[in-house]
């Protein structure tokens, strides 16, 4: 779909998965794919692990896919890649985030996890980069999610629609994952809504409640992938310690340079826990 078009999950009548159906099935055609196993979504400082895990058969814009959005933030990429892994398992990489500050509402937010969903993945790998509140977290540290706070007042559930979010960052796949970096630390991921930084205060806020890492991403994706049915794996770089605890005003140029630093390091961690699985 081009840009100038009018994105159909803007519309409350439609389906949203519908949609995502109508996505996956475009894939398939631009892949030549019937189906794809794992996907990732690569979050600021992890875009290098897609030239790491197989060989790239296919890739384009992912505005190009019905309900896509192009990205709107300088340091993600925009593209869909379909990889051939060396097991023979596909992998769908998606390299365009909707985030929640943008305005677009949540179902633009999750639409590239059900699309993921609607392609036969079953294991969804969300990244991001992120502000940490361990003191000892320097920036370029990733970080298994072993769970979420969801700050956003918001979810991608719509209507009477349960699920249970018990396991929702597997253990089984953290478990994979520390067996592939047995030193790897794990916390609480805490999503606000963004695009403005946390208050110190706010900071001291998600301390008491238990959260160890604060950003702008992930919580909401997380939810949609396990209402798909999908097994959930989160990781987090920390690109910057968090306001009150940072001894510098925080800015997105930081997290950039943070992400950059550790690429090459946090991308061939990445690429071997999806050997992994």
């Amino acid at each position: 779909m081009s840009e100038s078009s009018v994105n159909p999950l803007d519309q409350n009548d439609v389906d949203p998965f519908a949609i995502a159906q109508t996505a996956a099935a475009q894939i398939a055609e631009r892949t030549g794919v019937a189906r794809h196993d794992i996907a990732l979504t690569l979050g600021s400082g992890w875009g290098s692990a897609a030239d790491l895990i197989g060989e790239t058969t296919a890739s384009f814009p992912a505005q190009e896919i019905e309900g896509f959005s192009a990205p709107a933030l300088v340091g993600h990429g925009g593209l869909l890649r379909s990889i051939l892994l060396p097991s023979g398992k596909r992998a769908l990489v998606i390299g365009a985030r909707t985030h929640y500050y943008e305005g677009h509402g949540v179902r633009r937010v999750v639409h590239s996890v059900r699309t993921a969903a609607a392609t036969g993945a079953k294991t969804m790998i969300l990244t991001n980069g992120a502000g940490g509140i361990k003191d000892h977290w320097t920036p370029g540290t990733p970080v298994l999610i072993s769970d979420h706070i969801n700050l956003t007042a918001d979810s991608p559930l719509e209507g009477a629609t349960f699920v249970d979010l018990t396991d929702l960052y597997s253990k089984r796949l953290r478990h994979v994952a520390l067996g592939v970096r047995g030193d790897l630390d794990q916390g609480v991921y805490v999503q606000f809504r963004g695009p403005h930084y946390e208050t110190p205060a706010e900071v001291q806020m998600v301390k008491t409640l238990g959260g160890h890492i604060v950003g702008m991403s992930t919580a909401l994706e997380a939810i949609a992938a396990r209402q798909a049915g999908m097994e959930v794996l989160g990781l987090s770089l920390i690109t910057n310690l968090a306001a009150g605890i940072s001894p510098t005003p925080l800015s997105h140029d930081e997290v950039i340079e943070a992400g950059k630093t550790a690429e090459p390091v946090i991308s061939r961690l990445l690429a071997d826990i999806v050997a992994a699985l």
